[in-house]
């Protein structure tokens, strides 16, 4: 593992001399003499050894007074794999920052998520990343600016409010202590390279047409009051630690998706999004270095949120050569993982969706699973507008869901008992899946519930909680595939052979499940 790289000096010299893209994200590399900090494979001539220092964030970089480099812009490099690994505090909190946490609810917010006082809290952070919660909250609010500065047309003070800030001058002295350079001189340096963004389509994936942009909106500082602007959509790109196999990840999604909340159409996966100030709607499709996103916000206050839950969902800040090397130590698996490297585990923007969506898959087809999912959709989702697609509605929330007539649920009276319960938990409160959840407390509390057993439960660990050890031994296609490549297939023996593909078995079942012929294996035509 690379926990704490940014301690071992002559393990990041080397990073650094080699240019290794890998270790984007793992460290940042700030430079005495020029007062910059960069990435790891940063294209300029590498300083000194003794002209370098080590810090594990942005953030931390900031803190000690260098600015981001102009060349590599680190500031946009994939985020520490760490953080989705782990399930201690330092990660649970990180996770919390980039879903916007310190800045809708401040750090006594986060630490209320987090079960700990802000004093505790303040200081893991700063022992292990050298920044504590506002200043990293501060690094994101940065990056978002520079996105929408960029990317957009929108004025500095709508730019200022979108991105988090309580106020133009702070925005102003933000943007300028961090990139050296002011907001309209940011913008300045954009025009020769504006449509650099429509890159050329990843092979297999026709080009997605163009978005329609709403007109530009005014978002108010907290506090005051605006009438109801029209969404506004952006084409922006994602980056990921390459390789990236797309087929199971787009194809999973794809095969699985609740009409009138996802869709596959134009080369892309789209799908409505639940955000905190307001919905969205996202095309993602995958291009050969980066994933094509298309995001329509009603609300550009949500913008780092909702690019933080596409990454998760596409698990875009894995280190898929850590993964892929443990998974080839053993001789049945290598051959799966040289075919075709770099596979990632589909995930989910809502976890309480996809724990509801879990059960209502229990011993029922696919195609069953997601008629059922549908029409609790058009009955009790949110409607929104879509015109460049099939898109009507938002997912039901828990509490719309435990509100409903249990006897207009067309299933067996077992598996709507666990409904029920599942959904009424979610609802009061009871039970908290998020990326702020103990997956081992999570686990526990969802297997006290009635109908839930290690299958379905792991599942919602591997999909929603995000848990990169979820493992599925008593799945009938983990089962098939691998008595089909000489692996133990009853489940205590499979587990205990897969006890050296921790921690990452979740990855291994992607591998496992690639071998059969579902849709899910395939990126759509």
């Amino acid at each position: 593992m690379l926990n704490g790289i940014h301690t071992d000096r002559e393990r990041c010299v080397r990073a650094v001399r080699s240019k290794d893209a890998r270790f984007d994200g793992w460290f940042f590399t700030a430079v005495l003499t020029t007062g910059i900090y960069c990435r790891p494979s940063c294209p300029v001539t590498a300083p000194k050894p003794e002209n370098m220092v080590f810090h594990a964030s942005a953030a931390a970089c900031q803190q000690a007074g260098f600015r981001a480099c102009k060349r590599c812009r680190p500031d946009t490099s994939p985020g520490s794999p760490e953080w989705n690994r782990r399930a201690d505090l330092v990660a649970r909190a990180m996770r919390l920052i980039a879903d916007g946490v310190v800045d809708r609810e401040g750090v006594p917010g986060l630490a209320g998520r987090l079960g700990y006082s802000t004093r505790q809290v303040e200081r893991q952070l700063l022992a292990e990343l050298g920044a504590g919660p506002l200043a990293l909250a501060r690094a994101q609010r940065a990056q978002t600016a520079r996105l929408l500065v960029e990317s957009t047309e929108l004025t500095m003070a709508d730019v200022a409010f979108a991105a988090g800030f309580a106020s133009v001058r702070a925005f102003n002295d933000t943007v300028r202590e961090v990139f050296a350079l002011s907001p309209t001189e940011l913008r300045a340096r954009v025009p020769k390279r504006a449509d650099a963004a429509a890159a050329a389509p990843h092979p297999r994936t026709p080009p997605l047409p163009p978005y329609r942009t709403g007109p530009t909106p005014g978002t108010p500082p907290a506090g005051t009051t605006a009438a109801p602007a029209a969404p506004v959509t952006l084409q922006l790109r994602l980056p990921f630690r390459a390789p990236l196999n797309p087929d199971n990840l787009f194809g999973h999604l794809a095969a699985t998706a609740v009409p009138g909340v996802e869709e596959w159409r134009d080369g892309a996966y789209r799908r409505t999004l639940r955000l905190p100030y307001g919905y969205g709607i996202v095309g993602l499709a995958p291009r050969p270095d980066h994933i094509a996103c298309r995001l329509t916000l009603a609300d550009l206050r949500d913008l780092t949120v909702a690019i933080s839950r596409c990454r998760r969902m596409l698990d875009l800040d894995a280190d898929p050569v850590a993964v892929d090397d443990r998974l080839r130590t053993d001789p049945l698996l290598a051959p799966l993982v040289d075919k075709a490297p770099g596979r990632r585990v589909p995930r989910t923007v809502d976890e309480a969706e996809f724990a509801v969506r879990a059960v209502l898959g229990q011993q029922v087809s696919t195609a069953a699973a997601r008629t059922h999912a549908a029409r609790l959709v058009a009955a009790h989702g949110d409607a929104v507008d879509d015109p460049e697609g099939g898109l009507t509605h938002l997912f039901p929330t828990p509490e719309a869901l435990a509100a409903l007539d249990p006897a207009s649920l067309a299933m067996p009276r077992t598996r709507r008992t666990t409904f029920t319960t599942l959904v009424a938990r979610l609802a009061d409160g009871g039970l908290r899946l998020g990326v702020e959840s103990d997956w081992e407390q999570a686990r526990a509390r969802l297997l006290a519930l009635p109908g839930f057993g290690p299958w379905t439960v792991d599942v919602i660990a591997m999909r929603a909680l995000g848990d990169p050890d979820a493992f599925l031994p008593t799945d009938l296609g983990i089962r098939r595939a691998a008595e089909e490549l000489g692996l133990p297939s009853t489940p205590a023996a499979l587990t205990a052979r897969a006890a050296a593909w921790r921690p990452w078995r979740a990855y291994a079942v992607q591998y496992l499940w690639a071998t059969g012929n579902h849709p899910i294996n395939h990126l759509p035509a």
